[in-house]
């Protein structure tokens, strides 16, 4: 791991710049504002339930994208995955299935910023699989997020759930790390259908 990268923000942006280019380092985040938020707003017609009621009121938050959840807004990303996944192979292992509130906590986790981040660090197995540490004063306060990879903490330059998400997906072309198992299928559909990466970079 660089040391610059620990305390540095917006090199993971840059590395994807420079290894892909700037129309598929910036496509994800347009293609959303573009196309994603209309669709999110169209499930307002549909059947309420309090799930539902909850993953709208978190994906709508335009202003400052938080939640009373850190990973709530990632919910509603993280159905379309589930259910548009990349088709696997013939002969090779079907992923898992897991429940959404399983597959956010492979995604993000919170931490309240008046505990040391030395704390979580240590309570963490050393994860080989990067994902989101949100810090605040509350889950509905998210303040800053980080990428943990290996017990080391990369600071987001964005401040939203999107933009961290951005950054985390980003990160395992910057560090060569494969995605995790859980999730494989979420991040193939991103990497093939919104950023255009070809699938044999990750294979």
């Amino acid at each position: 791991m660089f040391p610059h990268l620990l305390n540095t923000k917006g090199l993971i942006l840059q590395a994807l710049l420079l290894m892909f280019g700037m129309e598929t380092a910036s496509k994800f985040l347009e293609i959303w504002n573009m196309s994603f938020k209309g669709k999110i707003r169209e499930a307002k017609v549909l059947i309420e339930t309090p799930l539902l009621k909850k993953h709208l009121k978190s994906a709508l938050n335009e202003e400052s994208d938080t939640a009373d959840e850190p990973g709530n807004g990632l919910h509603n990303r993280h159905k379309v995955g589930q259910r548009h996944g990349t088709p696997q192979p013939a002969g090779r292992k079907r992923p898992k299935k897991i429940s959404i509130g399983e597959a956010i906590d492979h995604l993000v986790k919170f931490h309240k910023s008046c505990h040391s981040l030395e704390d979580h660090l240590m309570s963490t197995e050393g994860n080989t699989q990067p994902y989101l540490l949100a810090t605040g004063t509350s889950k509905a306060q998210v303040s800053s997020f980080y990428i943990v990879l290996d017990r080391n903490l990369i600071p987001c330059q964005s401040c939203t759930s999107l933009g961290a998400f951005d950054e985390l997906f980003k990160s395992h072309f910057v560090f060569s790390v494969k995605y995790d198992d859980a999730l494989s299928s979420l991040y193939k559909f991103l990497q093939t259908t919104l950023y255009i990466i070809d699938i044999g970079t990750t294979e």
